[in-house]
């Protein structure tokens, strides 16, 4: 056989693979991002339950939680910050909790509701 004759089989192959290797492409980007967004997350739910434990401010926390977070479009927002209890006392438990949309570069999944969470004894 020639060559000739195999010429648009390559393009016909090629023509069925590509969407498959883009949505293995687009699918990696995402999980990476979605990966990435948690870790960002937790990071900031630990800091800012940090800062909660040993000032038993929860403005500051959440100051702390967002400033940590400041990677993450759209950004935190207070509504998205919550601390149990309101005031830390010396030898309990602190949690400051963290929610987050998520929303696909794609579009094709709806958002993703994420959560980071921290926790800490009180009093350092």
């Amino acid at each position: 056989m020639s060559k000739s004759s195999e010429r648009g089989a390559v393009a016909v192959e090629f023509a069925l693979l590509a969407p498959i290797l883009v949505m293995l492409l687009l699918g990696i980007t995402e999980f990476g991002r979605a990966y990435n967004a948690q870790i960002t997350l937790s990071a900031a739910a630990r800091e800012g339950v940090r800062v909660m434990a040993i000032g038993n401010s929860p403005s500051a926390a959440r100051t702390a939680a967002k400033n940590s977070a400041a990677a993450l479009k759209p950004a935190l927002a207070d509504t998205n910050i919550t601390i149990s209890p309101a005031t830390c006392t010396t030898g309990t438990q602190v949690t400051l909790k963290i929610t987050y949309s998520l929303t696909t570069m794609t579009g094709i999944a709806g958002p993703f509701t994420m959560e980071g969470k921290g926790v800490m004894l009180c009093g350092g």
